[in-house]
């Protein structure tokens, strides 16, 4: 347990860091912008409501992944608020019915294990028993920055969390998507991706067992999520359906729960100063999944509600390619 001299001293140092940060992004140059791709006026301190105004998503069927806390819960609120019926999921039928109950608008909860590929099949079968078209799947739920190596099924669990059990869950939807008159795939990244290995996906560790790095696998899990969006896209192309990813920003969610406690009880105090609060971080995920202005974007990834050309690895198309066959490989049994 630190000192409370240490504690002070960390608030008046993150607080530097953040007056640092601000100085630092005025100076910096504008993101590159793809063409062709339309430009919204929402910012990094729009809300999920704000950038769905007058948006009616009434007869829209839409399903949220990790709504039990954070942006996944609060994109499933705006969702709902705006009409669409918002099938929400948690690791539990009991966490997903406790989230969903505190929402006002219709909503359905089922339980998603992403770690249990029977679960994930499982959570499938549900939503195509409704008989109803996918307008909306948003892959929200995931884990970061676990301490120690964890593993499921030999492969490091934050790459089956956030990855895989998201490529099954949608791969086994695809179709219900594709029967909506336009379908949205909106897949929650991360600025971390850059936190990957330089090698971009380190194929023959997925283990995690080679020189483990909390950030560097949560990094390459994130790195993966775009790329799956990527392809996807490309897989799509010529379809009324889209797919992308985007960047919700630091947001101060439960995401950060295997940080330290102190460094948890910290980040609560000086957190809001520097980070978005849930409402800014669901505003992107919601502008894609619901906003007109995108109705015909995919494969791009967003930032604050615009796309942006970040380059590197995550716009690879070789690679996206590889990991959707390495995916399909991993999950093959359960993909039948």
């Amino acid at each position: 347990m630190p000192s409370r001299r240490k504690v002070i001293l960390g608030v008046v140092g993150l607080a530097a860091v953040g007056v640092g940060a601000a100085a630092m992004l005025r100076r910096k140059p504008p993101p590159v912008r793809p063409a062709g791709v339309p430009l919204s006026a929402f910012d990094a301190e729009s809300t999920a409501e704000e950038v769905t105004a007058g948006v009616d998503l009434t007869g829209k069927t839409a399903l949220v992944t990790g709504v039990t806390s954070g942006i996944g819960l609060e994109t499933m609120r705006v969702l709902a608020l705006r009409g669409a019926h918002v099938i929400g999921t948690g690791r539990t039928l009991e966490k997903a019915t406790a989230a969903c109950a505190g929402v006002v608008g219709r909503t359905r909860p089922l339980a998603l294990e992403l770690t249990d590929f029977p679960s994930v099949v499982a959570c499938a079968s549900a939503v195509q028993a409704l008989g109803v078209p996918l307008d909306i799947l948003v892959c929200n739920a995931g884990i970061m920055a676990l301490p120690n190596l964890e593993q499921v099924y030999g492969l490091e669990k934050q790459f089956v969390t956030n990855h895989l059990g998201h490529f099954l869950l949608v791969n086994h939807l695809l179709a219900q998507v594709q029967s909506a008159p336009q379908g949205r795939v909106v897949v929650v990244s991360s600025s971390a991706l850059k936190w990957a290995d330089e090698t971009a996906i380190e194929w023959d560790n997925l283990s995690g067992e080679r020189d483990y790095s909390a950030n560097r696998a949560y990094g390459q899990s994130k790195l993966a999520n775009s790329l799956f969006s990527l392809q996807l896209a490309r897989r799509m192309a010529g379809t009324a359906t889209t797919s992308n990813s985007m960047n919700p920003g630091a947001v101060l969610t439960q995401l950060q729960r295997h940080a330290p406690a102190w460094a948890v009880s910290l980040g609560n105090v000086v957190g809001p100063a520097f980070m978005k609060s849930p409402a800014e971080g669901a505003s992107t995920a919601c502008y894609l999944a619901a906003n007109p202005a995108v109705e015909k974007v995919s494969g791009r990834y967003f930032i604050d509600c615009n796309p942006v050309v970040i380059g590197g690895n995550s716009e690879n198309p070789e690679l996206a390619e590889k990991l959707w066959q390495v995916s399909a490989d991993l999950v093959r049994e359960y993909l039948v």
